[in-house]
């Protein structure tokens, strides 16, 4: 007989540094406040970690999903993750005499099920995150981590566009980003991370930024193997102070042939359905519009070769010389897009928000929400899910129906999308 384990094994949860964006999704959707990070990492505290996984689907990049087992006392610490530019190499644990490696590993299971489990908190019961954490059914199949820290590809600047009006703050400029003979598969939906040049203030290469893309699959320019970014110039933070967007300002002064380093694609749940007749509601904020115009396009360049479903935009920004793409947005057919916008700045008319108009079209928005092939995508401010939640809500109860009950479906079968920040 198998001699027992003389020591207690854990099942350590560990980020990988190399392919983390430090997007910060992880550290949001922790139920627990296990995540944490510093100017470097983000790290799990083996101490606070119950093993609840809800941090894995929303990652866009699957940094979140590697695990070690040691010896719970020599389980590794925030602080040594702080300082890891690498994941380390799986280390061996101690036999007991007699002992097999494979008893090790089985017991060593067995204790994360058991002992080193039980003993954690229960996962909570509410959902960690207000939408879903898998793709429509349809969606196409997504590349992800094609490129890394360590691998970047290089990408020509071929547009450099402001696309808000030039006399207003919000200075938001639509990037077009060329691969020439490079592979770089791409989705509507999917990000990519820029790596601005230079070092952070102790000396460290800059990490990557995240930037969704405003274009779809099949290029900026149709049969092109290039893609487009919506940029906005970082000049304060959300409280108002003085700031300066580190990448933000670095591609928003990129000149065409100027070349960048790109890593990626990210992102393998905010994608649109590709099957017929399948309807999009849209739910975006400023920059939060890319994504939006991203799969926006790709209907528009479905219509007369495939039975393309009804689109719904509620569109939010200050004033309407600072909504991106207003122009072109506003020569879009009627028959093809219902387009909603919602302005809280606009002089002499009265502040309105996203989720105020979504209560105003309650009922085309209630026929949309009762329809199965209708998938719902939310992109702007954190603060904004709120809001939209009890729109939504509000929209469903009017009608008699349970919230509840259809927002657990949207969960559950990829039709209810948030990508806030």
């Amino acid at each position: 007989m198998n001699a027992p384990l003389p020591v207690e094994v854990l099942k350590q949860h560990l980020i990988d540094p190399e392919i983390c964006i430090r997007c910060n999704t992880c550290e949001e959707t922790c139920p627990v406040d296990a995540i944490t990070h510093d100017a470097n990492n983000y790290v799990v505290d083996p101490d606070v970690c119950n093993g609840c996984m809800a941090c894995v689907p929303p990652c866009p990049t699957g940094s979140i999903d590697n695990w070690r087992l040691v010896v719970r006392a020599e389980a590794y610490t925030v602080q040594e993750q702080f300082g890891w530019e690498e994941l380390p190499q799986e280390k061996s644990l101690p036999l007991a005499a007699g002992a097999s490696s494979a008893a090790v590993d089985a017991a060593g299971a067995s204790q994360v099920a058991s002992a080193g489990m039980a003993a954690m908190p229960a996962p909570p019961v509410t959902p960690p995150t207000p939408g879903a954490t898998v793709p429509p059914w349809s969606a196409a199949h997504p590349y992800v981590n094609l490129y890394t820290h360590k691998t970047p590809i290089t990408a020509t600047v071929v547009g450099n566009y402001r696309v808000t009006g030039a006399d207003t703050e919000s200075d938001i400029h639509h990037i077009v980003l060329d691969f020439g003979e490079q592979l770089f598969p791409v989705l509507e939906g999917q990000s990519i991370g820029i790596l601005p040049p230079g070092t952070d203030a102790q000396g460290r290469p800059h990490h990557a930024r995240q930037y969704s893309l405003a274009s779809p699959r099949d290029g900026e320019r149709a049969g092109y193997n290039n893609l487009s970014l919506t940029v906005k110039r970082v000049t304060q933070d959300h409280g108002g102070a003085a700031a300066h967007g580190v990448c933000s300002n670095y591609l928003c002064d990129l000149a065409r042939n100027d070349t960048v380093q790109v890593i990626g694609p990210f992102g393998h749940t905010f994608l649109m359905p590709n099957h017929p007749r399948a309807n999009l509601i849209m739910i975006c904020t400023g920059t939060g519009s890319a994504p939006m115009r991203a799969m926006t396009e790709r209907s528009r360049r479905l219509l007369g070769a495939a039975d393309v479903g009804k689109l719904m935009l509620f569109f939010g920004a200050r004033t309407e010389r600072e909504l991106p793409y207003f122009g072109p947005l506003m020569k879009l057919p009627r028959d093809f897009i219902d387009i909603n916008l919602a302005l809280s700045r606009e002089p002499g008319q009265p502040k309105r928000y996203v989720q105020d108009l979504i209560r105003e079209r309650a009922e085309p928005v209630r026929q949309l929400l009762s329809d199965r092939n209708t998938c719902i995508y939310v992109c702007g401010l954190k603060g904004m899910e709120v809001g939209v939640l009890d729109a939504l809500r509000d929209v469903v109860v009017q009608s008699g129906e349970d919230w509840s009950i259809l927002h657990d479906a949207l969960r559950r079968e990829g039709r209810l999308h948030f990508e806030t920040y």
